[in-house]
Formats: C-alpha cells, sequence, structure tokens
C-alpha cells in the first residue's frame, strides 16, 4: 500500500458503516476527519477523498483536486449532482448498487498496478496421472521466486486437492468454499489468507479445492485472475481434463496454456483428444514431455501440433516423494529445470506482445 491513506468525511452513520465495511474487505485503511475543515491537512495528499452529501454540502473552499468521490445511499437526486459538481467529484458511487466500483478503487490505492502484468498460466493432463498437477506445482514455485511473486490455483475439483499433493491439508487457511469474490479484488488480501508452502525463496500461496471436492465459482476465479495481473503475480491454474466454465474462463485468458504428456503412445493418443477441445478455445498452447524419450513416442508428442517447450527425464524420487507427502520443491533437477524454461518463454512471448 501507499504511504498516504484515502480519507472519508462522512456524517451519514449508514454511509460511514458501507464505506468502511467496503474498504475492510479490500485490505484498504482509511484516514476519518469530521469536517473538511479538519480534514484540509489530509486533502492534499490523501490518494482518494470519499464525501457523503453532508460534507460535500458544507464543504468550504479547498483546492480542487482529482480522486473525489461522493458516495450515496440509494439513488443521487438532482441536489447530489448539484453537489457534486460544486466540489468537483470525479464520480458519485451510489450504495449497494455500486460496491464493486468503491470495493475497485480501494484495490487500486492497495495495490499499485504493476509495471509488468503478471501471467495467467494454464496447465492441462495429457491423460490422467500424466503429471499436470506436479508440474503446475513447480511452475508456481519457480514463479514465485521472481520479483512478482505467483499463486498456485486449484480448478479441478476431482483432482483430490493441491492441498493434498503439497502437504498442505491440515495447515489452516482458507479453500474455495470460503472464497467469494467479484469485481476489484485484493490479491495480496486473499493470498495473506491462503495456506503457503514454503520453498527456497518463499512461500507460494495455495487456493485448493475443499475436500468435498467442491471447487472455484467463475467470478470469483476472474476476480483473482484480473487481481493477479494487475499487480503482477503470476497465477498458476492447474485444469481438469474434462472442461467446463471454469476451465473455459482460464483458457480464454491464460497467456499460455501447457499439455503435459507422458512420453507414452497411449498417452499422446489421448493428448490429441484433450487438444482437440483446447484448440477450441486459445492458440496459446505448448506442450511439455515427461518421461523417457524413445524415437517413436518423441515423434508423436511432436506431431501433436503446439511447440514442445521443454522435455522433462525421469526426476530420481520424485514418484515415492509425492506419495509420501513431501513435495520436492528443489532448486534443481529436471522437473524445475523445465518450469524455469516454460516460464522464460511465456515471459518473453508476454513481453514481445506489449512492444
Amino acid at each position: 500500500m501507499t504511504g498516504a491513506r484515502p480519507l472519508v468525511v462522512a456524517a451519514d452513520e449508514t454511509v460511514l458503516d458501507e464505506i468502511l465495511r467496503v474498504a475492510a474487505v479490500a485490505g484498504c485503511e482509511l484516514d476519518r476527519a469530521p469536517d473538511l475543515t479538519a480534514a484540509s491537512t489530509h486533502w492534499a495528499r490523501a490518494p482518494l477523498v470519499l464525501l457523503d452529501e453532508d460534507a460535500a454540502r458544507m464543504s468550504p473552499a479547498l483546492p480542487r483536486r482529482g480522486g473525489i468521490f461522493l458516495v450515496c445511499k440509494g439513488s443521487p437526486g438532482p441536489s447530489t449532482w448539484e453537489h457534486a459538481f460544486r466540489v468537483g467529484v470525479e464520480r458519485v458511487i451510489s450504495l449497494p448498487d455500486e460496491e464493486t466500483e468503491l470495493a475497485g478503487a480501494f484495490a487500486d490505492v492497495v495495490e499499485t498496478p504493476a509495471e509488468q502484468p503478471g501471467l495467467v498460466l494454464g496447465v492441462v493432463g495429457g491423460r490422467g496421472g500424466g503429471g499436470a498437477s506436479v508440474f503446475a506445482s513447480a511452475l508456481a514455485i519457480v514463479a514465485d521466486r521472481g520479483p512478482g511473486g505467483a499463486l498456485l490455483v486449484d480448478c479441478d475439483p476431482l483432482g483430490g486437492g493441491l492441498d493434498v499433493l503439497l502437504s498442505l491439508e491440515n495447515t489452516p487457511g482458507n479453500r474455495w468454499p470460503e472464497v467469494n469474490l467479484s469485481g476489484r479484488a485484493s490479491v495480496s488480501l486473499l493470498a495473506a489468507s491462503l495456506p503457503r508452502l514454503r520453498h527456497r525463496g518463499g512461500s507460494l500461496p495455495v487456493l485448493a479445492c475443499a475436500p468435498e471436492g467442491e471447487g472455484p465459482k467463475v467470478e470469483s476465479l476472474s476476480a483473482i485472475l484480473s487481481a493477479a495481473r494487475r499487480s503482477g503475480r503470476t497465477v498458476v491454474c492447474d485444469l481438469p481434463r474434462t472442461l467446463g466454465e471454469v476451465a473455459e474462463e482460464v483458457l480464454l485468458r491464460a497467456d499460455l496454456v501447457l499439455l503435459v504428456v507422458p512420453l507414452e503412445f497411449r498417452a499422446c493418443l489421448a493428448a490429441k483428444q484433450v487438444l482437440k477441445r483446447l484448440t477450441q478455445l486459445t492458440t496459446r498452447l505448448g506442450v511439455v514431455t515427461c518421461g523417457r524419450s524413445h524415437e517413436k513416442t518423441a515423434r508423436s508428442a511432436a506431431l501433436l501440433g503446439p511447440p514442445v517447450m521443454a522435455s522433462m527425464p525421469p526426476e530420481r524420487g520424485l514418484g515415492k516423494a509425492v506419495e509420501k507427502g513431501e513435495f520436492p520443491a528443489r532448486s534443481k533437477g529436471p522437473l524445475t529445470t523445465a518450469a524455469t524454461k516454460v516460464l522464460r518463454a511465456a515471459h518473453n512471448e508476454a513481453q514481445a506482445a506489449t512492444r
């Protein structure tokens, strides 16, 4: 958050309570003043000024500035617009109808948009049990070591839970049923509420499905993807092979979708079927192969269509470590090397697209 806080001048207790509630949800601290005369010392430096109708009506002659919102309960009347014009209000916010817009303004104060937008990456398995969740986790860990950090999101309600894969099932924190967002959200506030996987270089927030299988709602997922992109944080989404509306939301917004394919002939055939559906929704696709390479299966993977962005030979002890609940968040090895290569390519492509 920036050093200065939004300034609130509101005598109407109902309006004030609503402003404070929305600010609390966004994780935004406020400065309060009984009237604009008392608030004059904060007037110029506050990133946002919120007035109720009484404050706007009684306002003294303060310097004109941007970022003044007039907040009212219900639809604004003619007198409300008159006061707004006189004070130089940038926007009139009517509660509760425009609560999302107010939350968005607070989110912008809490999280100044990053110079480099965050990436959205999707990971899909070419076949069941093909290692997509493991690769998604490794990709998120590598991304979390970067300056913007990362968020790992479980989008597969039938996948058994990423928190179980990462041995976080007993770690306190919110899962999808406790996350209900819409419009503009604060990704840092969300991340603070989630269980975290500690690794060399930081701790990765993980948003997992519930043990009963309840997964994300499209509105909440959309709000998270937007907030993370704005804040410069990379979001890695572990997607199901059966693509519903949640997976479609990720596919339509992702910078890159990775199809993880074991180097087995049947796996390549299965991946081809998954790919048919993926290509209906996005062209931003890449393949990551895993396992021992044989000429025939490697050729089959190459013929899938999307470029092979990385190949992972078997990693010693990976299967046993996952079975024992000890996810190998190593700084070296085939898994990390492949994730690093893919992430670097995704960043380069995103930067090239903005030039």
